[in-house]
C-alpha cells in the first residue's frame, strides 16, 4: 500500500520521516559516482567518508547548493535512493511526499525539487516551506492569530519569518548556512597560516570550538592538521575559537542582521506577541556555540532553541501531510496577494 513521506531536502543532510514511524534516515547529501560509467558508487554517509579521497574516476559531490538543486540528474539518484532504503522498493503505490524549500525560492527552483520527487518514485509531491515546516516540527502552535517567529539555519540557507493564523507573514531567505560558515573556515587558515584544509575539517572545528559570542566564555584551542602551501608537506597548527571567530563573523552579522529586518517589517500586534513569546531557533545551524546569546543580545528577545533542531523541519513535512487542504488554500492566497502587488506595481 501507499504511504506518506517527508523529506528534509537539506544541502547538508537529508532527513526522511514516515507517516507512524517518525524519521527513519538521517544521511548527509553527498552522492559518489563513477565519472566513467556514471554508476553511483555510494550515497550519504558513505559517500561522505570520501570526500577529498577519491581516485580521479570517482567524484564525490554535493548536489545541493544553497538549499536548491545544482545537479538535477545526480538529486534524482540520490531522492531514489534514499526513498527506496526508507519505505522498500515493493510498495503496491508508489508514495506521497512533502519537500520542504527555503522561503525565497524562485518558481523554477520549486518545479525542479518537484520533478526531480517524481522521477525518483513519488506519486504526488508537495513542497512546504522551511520555517513553516520546521514551527510544525517544534510543536509551535501557529494556527491563532498570534506572532511566532522562527529561524532556522540549515547547511545552504538561513530562513527568517514571522507565522501567524498558520502561515508567513513576514520572511526573508539568506544563501548563508553551516556551508559558508566551513567555507569561511578554510579561507582563514589558508590565509592565516598558510594550511589547506578540507571540508570536513572545517566542520570539525566549527562544531568543536566556534563560538558566536565570545563574550561569553574563555576560548578554546584546537589542533588542526592539513597541507602547507609553501612546502606541500603535512603540517599541524593550533588555532582558537576567537580566531575562528574573526573568520565567521561577517556571515553571524548577515544572520543577525536579517533577524532585526525582518522585526522592523513585522506589523506592531505581532511584534507585541514576539516579545512574549521569544525567537525560537531550529537547524543544525542553531547549535553553534552561544549563537542563542549573540541574537538575544542584538535584539534584547528571549531566544530558544528548538528541542530537536535537526529533525525539526523533517517532522513538520511530515506533520504537513495531514493538513494539505490548509496549506494549498494558504498557498492559493499568497499566490493571489503577490498578483495583485505586480499590478498594483505595475500601475
Amino acid at each position: 500500500m501507499s504511504t506518506d513521506i517527508g523529506i528534509d531536502l537539506g544541502t547538508a543532510n537529508v532527513l526522511v520521516y514516515v507517516k507512524g514511524k517518525g524519521i527513519v534516515l538521517t544521511e548527509p547529501s553527498v552522492v559518489a559516482i563513477d565519472k566513467i560509467s556514471g554508476k553511483v558508487i555510494a550515497v550519504g554517509s558513505e559517500a561522505r567518508r570520501m570526500l577529498g579521497r577519491t581516485p580521479g574516476n570517482i567524484v564525490a559531490t554535493r548536489p545541493l547548493r544553497n538549499g536548491v538543486i545544482a545537479d538535477y540528474d545526480v538529486t534524482e539518484k540520490m531522492l531514489r535512493y534514499f526513498i527506496e532504503k526508507a519505505v522498500g522498493k515493493k510498495l503496491f503505490f508508489k508514495p506521497r511526499v512533502m519537500v520542504c524549500i527555503p522561503s525565497g525560492v524562485t518558481g523554477v527552483e520549486e518545479r525542479a525539487v518537484k520533478q526531480a520527487a517524481v522521477q525518483a518514485g513519488a506519486r504526488q509531491t508537495h513542497v512546504i516551506e522551511e520555517p513553516l515546516a520546521a514551527a510544525l516540527g517544534a510543536g509551535l502552535d501557529i494556527s491563532q492569530p498570534g506572532g511566532t517567529m522562527v529561524v532556522d539555519i540549515g547547511g545552504g540557507t538561513t530562513d527568517v519569518a514571522v507565522l501567524s493564523l498558520g502561515g508567513i507573514v513576514i520572511s526573508i531567505s539568506l544563501r548563508v548556512g553551516g556551508d559558508k560558515f566551513d567555507e569561511a573556515i578554510i579561507k582563514y587558515v589558508r590565509r592565516e597560516y598558510n594550511l589547506a584544509i578540507g571540508e570536513r575539517t572545517a566542520e570539525e572545528i566549527k562544531m568543536e570550538i566556534v563560538n558566536a559570542y565570545p563574550d561569553a566564555g574563555p576560548p578554546a584551542e584546537m589542533q588542526v592538521r592539513g597541507r602547507d602551501l609553501l612546502d606541500g608537506l603535512p603540517k599541524e597548527v593550533t588555532v582558537s575559537s576567537d580566531n575562528i571567530y574573526e573568520a565567521i563573523r561577517e556571515n553571524l552579522a548577515l544572520v543577525v542582521g536579517a533577524v532585526k529586518e525582518v522585526l522592523e517589517q513585522t506589523p506592531p500586534e505581532l511584534a507585541a506577541d514576539i516579545v512574549d513569546k521569544g525567537i525560537v531557533l531550529t537547524g543544525g545551524g542553531s547549535l553553534l556555540r552561544d549563537l542563542d546569546k549573540l541574537i538575544a543580545s542584538e535584539t534584547g528577545l528571549n531566544v530558544f532553541i528548538a528541542e530537536d533542531p535537526l529533525s525539526c523541519v523533517a517532522i513538520g513535512t511530515g506533520r504537513a501531510l495531514t493538513m494539505l487542504n490548509v496549506l494549498n488554500d494558504q498557498h492559493k492566497r499568497r499566490m493571489i496577494r503577490k498578483v495583485i502587488k505586480q499590478k498594483v506595481y505595475a500601475g
